[in-house]
């Protein structure tokens, strides 16, 4: 069978780029890597510097401008994986101090997650896995 190596990047539809770009710069500490237009769209790629993950939120001039919904085929969540529990603390602290809303950090036998979504609604988990 043939194989990969990794996950290259996720691409991401947004409503409007610049609202997003500014919320994963200033809330994840994402940093702007390029813009990678193409036509009929706006698209900005982003890169996470501490773990190398790379971002590409994109902007289709025919977008329906309807919000996320995990319910629709495709997409779920994005879950970003978190050192240990005390690291989810200071995220809880940090999404609070930005303003954004974040459930509570659950504890589960599979892990701790704490879950937030972004200007469009997409869910995105901090996930620290058991064992």
């Amino acid at each position: 069978m043939p194989d990969f190596t990794g996950v290259s990047h996720v691409g991401l539809s947004v409503t409007d780029l610049d609202r997003s770009v500014a919320w994963y710069t200033d809330v994840l500490g994402f940093v702007l890597v390029m813009p990678t237009d193409a036509p009929g769209l706006r698209r900005m790629l982003l890169a996470h510097p501490g773990s190398g993950l790379m971002v590409g939120l994109s902007q289709h001039e025919a977008g329906t401008g309807t919000a996320f919904d995990e319910r629709a085929t495709g997409l779920d969540h994005l879950s970003l994986a978190v050192n240990d529990r005390e690291e989810l603390v200071r995220w809880a602290e940090h999404l609070a101090a930005k303003g954004v809303t974040a459930s509570p950090i659950e504890d589960a036998f599979y892990g701790n997650v704490l879950v937030l979504r972004d200007p469009d609604n997409i869910q995105l988990e901090l996930f620290v896995r058991a064992g």
